[in-house]
């Protein structure tokens, strides 16, 4: 077995591991976080009872989506729940006590890129909670030649970009899983 590969297995019980202590010592169960809609997501929209107000629309770029009686909302990052306040308020003027249902039917907008030093470099449609050893097992673990230690995360903010530094032996032996951040969409992690 190659190096990288056994260096990942060992990584993954490690965090395993921890988490089945943590488990055990009775710590509440993690706050788990709220999805936000973004761009290239395809939701299922529909009103009770209302066969014309049931439609699948696809989130622009632009983070815009059309329903009828509605118009334009733009819903990037915005959870289903305010999604689905904001139509039933919107449809109160025309519906009495509208029941509205919203669902995200493919989670398409949601991805992160891995580049670099891995076997399997792309981009990934990811659920929210996915951190950074998470996305190096999903690019088939780093190559022999990969700086591991010198991993960087690219986080854009508005028309800032951000590097996060990542020191993959810290979070590997678990010294400073503080590093081994939940990733957001949009960020690029770069094994050099």
């Amino acid at each position: 077995m190659p190096l990288y590969k056994l260096l990942v297995s060992i990584s993954i019980l490690i965090l395993v591991q921890l988490t089945a202590d943590a488990w055990a010592q009775g710590e509440s169960e993690p706050v788990r976080p709220v999805y936000k809609i973004q761009p290239g997501d395809v939701m299922q929209i529909s009103v009770w009872n209302e066969k014309e107000l049931q439609k699948e629309v696809l989130v622009a770029p632009d983070g815009e989506i059309s329903f009828p009686l509605v118009g334009e909302l733009n819903v990037i990052g915005k959870s289903v729940a305010e999604l689905r306040q904001q139509i039933t308020e919107k449809l109160t003027r025309y519906i009495s006590e509208p029941i509205v249902t919203v669902t995200v039917s493919q989670v398409l907008g949601n991805k992160i890129y891995v580049i670099g030093q891995v076997n399997k470099p792309g981009q990934f449609v990811v659920n929210p909670m996915v951190d950074v050893m998470q996305a190096l097992s999903m690019a088939g673990g780093a190559t022999a030649f990969a700086s591991l230690n010198n991993i960087v995360i690219l986080r854009r903010s508005g028309s800032r970009q951000n590097a996060i530094r990542f020191k993959y032996s810290d979070a590997a032996s678990g010294k400073n899983l503080d590093l081994n951040i939940v990733l957001q969409s949009g960020d690029v992690v770069v094994v050099p």
